[in-house]
């Protein structure tokens, strides 16, 4: 599969703040997935041992990332009680893409442009997962512990 510059330039930037951190990638090459279930089987892993990267918008107007098991969703009380607020939203596609630098699908705290506050749902702990990594046809396994320690993340429960 052939990616376009400015998604490989997604991979690129992933790769190298990384790097700049000390956070071991391991980069895989897959076919463009459509679904979570599609991506976890093209991997050959279970749709839990992926961590999903979700774009949060603070009712104050800045942005942080919720990383998750696979198959779960947020469960949105409990993210507003930690982070002391009373709103929150998804971003539109456009928006997700504006703040990160990256498009939905292909999103990870890795390498974001800005680096946004990281939340990770504490059953990610102790566990290897496929993040997005910048580009589609991408994933990236990083231990979550690893994670939590290059980008001083949050550790939470924050699923239902």
């Amino acid at each position: 599969m052939i990616v376009n510059d400015e998604l490989a330039a997604g991979v690129r930037r992933m790769l190298a703040d990384a790097d700049q951190r000390g956070l071991a990638v391991e980069l895989r090459r897959r076919p463009v997935a459509h679904s979570l279930e599609e991506a976890a089987e093209l991997l050959g892993i279970a749709p839990s041992d992926i961590a999903k990267t979700i774009v949060v918008r603070r009712s104050t107007g800045n942005y942080l990332f919720a990383v998750i098991p696979g198959g779960t969703q947020i469960a949105w009380p409990k993210l507003r009680v930690l982070l002391g607020v009373s709103k929150m939203k998804l971003p539109n596609a456009a928006e997700a893409f504006e703040v990160t630098g990256y498009e939905r699908g292909t999103i990870t705290p890795i390498g974001s442009d800005p680096s946004w506050p990281v939340i990770i749902d504490r059953q990610l702990i102790g566990h290897r997962a496929a993040l997005g990594a910048g580009g589609h046809g991408y994933s990236a396994f990083v231990k979550i512990d690893d994670l939590v320690r290059a980008y001083d993340a949050t550790v939470a429960d924050i699923v239902g």
